[in-house]
């Protein structure tokens, strides 16, 4: 990413004492270090209260037993990380009694060297149906019993429809009562480890502003965040980079061809990485030059409707309620109305953990209560076709006081980022 003298010392000058262009990649990234130390991965400990905890709603949802499938969820309950494929990997947590695995015979050593959470392995062969040996350790676990088994809400269609091809008497339902029941409310070690993704991420976002010069490209962008994320201590680099300038900004997910900086444009950029699988996501807005009277006028705006969104969540008031408060602010501002743009024609947030987007929503047809432990995004964008985007994007979590930033939302157009 080779930048000229002359384009160097013009950037300089731009936006410099903002925190906005003047330095090099190479002098922005030799600010970087690890930041992951003193914070640890889930404990034993923690697994086995995860499956304790489902045991019981469980038994309160008249539920005999639930599939996890290989992904999140198995993750979540056993520490075991393995990603689903076609072949059938992943475990029966039963209501009462120890867990077991199911996995190709093939796999057996491999999977029990991931293991955090150590049950049986119940293999099969190329040749066997993997869902008839789950239909097996089912009558086995329970006999003589009409089961109810909840099926991983994340699981192929083709894993559901082979085990009620395969066990036809057996009832299934969607085990979301107890996976998302577990997953929404995040321990004290889940938010600790959530907060130091979040701040190696907003450190990674003041080094991006610090590099941007006219000219640089959206590629050039994501590559440096990518480099920029393993140098604070994201092993896996970027969980994933949107970088949008100018026009393309109005667009939430971006465009085919995203354009170069040019001077005054809006620089829009969300990215987050991993930290023992839990997600960090932020987005920043600001302006390469000086910012026009209306471009302003969107970026406080944008601010007021996540301020509006934050104070609205309070224990016990329903998520959707979330989702008015932000929106109201623009329909009266003269936007929308709903989700009409000019506007915001998306949810206000979204629940964070393992998976970057999970339960519950802060969308107006979600109406579970907020409750102390629930982690959300709250980005309620303003899209404006034909001119650009303003999207502030922090997280907050629940506590029985009220919601608490993971990371303080941006300080102002001129200063986003706290350096002036």
């Amino acid at each position: 990413m080779a930048i000229n003298t002359e384009t160097f010392a013009k950037n300089t000058q731009i936006n410099g004492a903002k925190g906005i262009g003047g330095q090099s990649p190479q002098q922005a990234l030799a600010l970087l270090s690890d930041m992951t130390q003193g914070v640890a991965p889930i404990s034993l400990a923690e697994y086995q209260a995860r499956i304790a905890h489902a045991q019981t709603l469980m038994q309160q949802h008249s539920i005999d037993a639930i599939y996890l499938n290989a992904g999140t969820n198995l993750y979540y309950f056993t520490g075991t990380q393995w990603y689903a494929s076609e072949r059938m990997v992943g475990a029966i947590l039963p209501a009462h009694g120890e867990l077991q695995y199911i996995a190709p015979a093939f796999e057996l050593d491999t999977l029990e060297g991931y293991m955090v959470i150590k049950g049986k392995v119940n293999t099969w062969h190329e040749d066997e149906s993997p869902y008839e040996l789950v239909s097996k350790v089912l009558t086995d676990m329970m006999p003589n019993k009409d089961i109810t088994l909840g099926i991983d809400e994340s699981a192929a269609f083709f894993v559901a429809n082979g085990i009620a091809k395969a066990a036809p008497s057996m009832q299934l339902e969607d085990a979301k009562a107890i996976t998302a029941g577990c997953r929404m409310i995040k321990s004290a070690n889940e938010l600790a480890i959530i907060q130091r993704a979040m701040d190696m991420t907003l450190v990674v976002h003041k080094a991006v502003a610090s590099i941007l010069h006219e000219g640089i490209t959206t590629a050039q962008v994501t590559a440096f965040i990518d480099e920029a994320h393993r140098k604070v201590g994201a092993t896996t680099g970027s969980f994933f980079c949107i970088v949008l300038f100018g026009e393309d900004s109005a667009y939430p997910h971006g465009v085919k061809s995203p354009k170069s900086l040019a001077i005054n444009d809006t620089v829009l950029i969300d990215t987050g990485c991993e930290l023992f699988g839990y997600k960090s996501d932020i987005t920043r807005t600001y302006v390469f030059g000086e910012p026009s009277d209306r471009q302003r006028q969107l970026w406080q705006l944008e601010q007021q409707a996540q301020l509006a969104a934050f104070d609205a969540a309070i224990v016990g008031l329903a998520c959707g309620e979330v989702d008015t408060a932000a929106r109201n602010v623009l329909v009266e501002a003269g936007f929308g109305p709903g989700y009409d743009i000019p506007g915001l024609p998306h949810r206000t947030g979204h629940g964070i953990g393992l998976d970057i987007h999970e339960w519950p929503y802060l969308v107006k047809s979600d109406t579970t209560p907020l409750a102390a432990g629930m982690c959300f995004s709250n980005e309620p964008m303003l899209c404006v076709p034909g001119e650009f985007g303003v999207r502030h994007e922090d997280h907050f979590y629940m506590t029985n006081d009220g919601a608490k930033w993971f990371t303080q939302p941006a300080l102002s157009i001129d200063d986003p980022f706290g350096n002036v």
